[in-house]
């Protein structure tokens, strides 16, 4: 049975992963800043990514590391920052230490792609964002890249599913971000981000950086719409409209095949 190491897992992805690696046979350690409730079998251990000190409990023995933990929703970058580059650092060095066999797989994002791109991104693709949030990404990617360990960064798309209320973000988000209803973002439902990390625990993606997307984009209207709450049509030009939009040629170059290939079919099966 594979030891691992999950951080994030009270996250909107992380919460609905941890129960499907579990369901899985896998035998999973959770790092936590406090109780919270977990699935039977999960072992929480203490700790804080910014407290260096804590994080040999939780990465010794373990066979590999899935790190999901992140900080976006503030406007506080130096926070941003310190949780998603200096975390990651701690993180990395405690796996060095006490389990250098470990394999360590890093989840990333789309936004880290140039909003003027000319066709959708590709993991090749150079990066650089302006933003607290996919810049600290970015940076925290080269740090393990570069850290002798066996990884592979999972760069994530629109995430959604499993009643987890980000589709039913989209009709305040699109007003607020002035998002055109035709613009067309990369998703995927949370079982297919189960999907793919258990392909990169298998070792598949070692050395890589892979895009994760389902088989047909969807338009922020789309979303809208399916949320229950539509927005406006516009028949205004759109700009940027590559933005958000993701390749995921390798991900099927390596094996990944989206068990919910549309949000369409998302719906259409109850599981938005």
């Amino acid at each position: 049975m594979t030891t691992l190491l999950l951080t994030g897992a009270t996250g909107l992805v992380g919460s609905r992963l941890l129960p499907r690696l579990t369901a899985a046979g896998f035998d999973c350690r959770v790092l936590v800043r406090r109780d919270v409730e977990l699935p039977d079998g999960v072992t929480a251990v203490r700790g804080d990514l910014d407290e260096p000190a804590s994080l040999p409990a939780a990465v010794d023995g373990v066979d590999a590391v899935v790190h999901l933990a992140a900080l976006f929703r503030t406007a506080d970058d130096v926070a941003i920052w310190r949780a998603n580059l200096d975390g990651t650092r701690h993180l990395i060095d405690a796996v060095r230490t006490h389990a250098p066999g470990a394999r360590f797989v890093m989840a990333s994002t789309g936004n880290v792609y140039d909003a003027a791109a000319t066709r959708p991104s590709l993991e090749t693709d150079a990066c650089s964002p302006t933003s607290a949030y996919p810049a600290s990404k970015v940076a925290a990617e080269a740090l393990l890249r570069d850290s002798e360990l066996t990884w592979s960064i999972l760069r994530l798309p629109f995430v959604y599913g499993d009643g987890d209320g980000h589709l039913a973000s989209i009709p305040q988000l699109a007003p607020r971000f002035g998002l055109h209803p035709a613009h067309t973002y990369s998703v995927a439902h949370h079982r297919d981000v189960d999907v793919i990390v258990r392909l990169a625990l298998s070792g598949a993606m070692d050395g890589r950086i892979v895009n994760l997307t389902d088989d047909a984009d969807a338009t922020v209207w789309e979303m809208a719409e399916l949320s229950g709450d539509p927005v406006e049509g516009s028949s205004a030009p759109l700009e940027n409209p590559w933005s958000g939009r993701m390749d995921g040629s390798l991900a099927r170059e390596l094996g990944f095949r989206p068990t919910v290939p549309t949000i369409r079919a998302a719906a259409d099966e109850g599981i938005l």
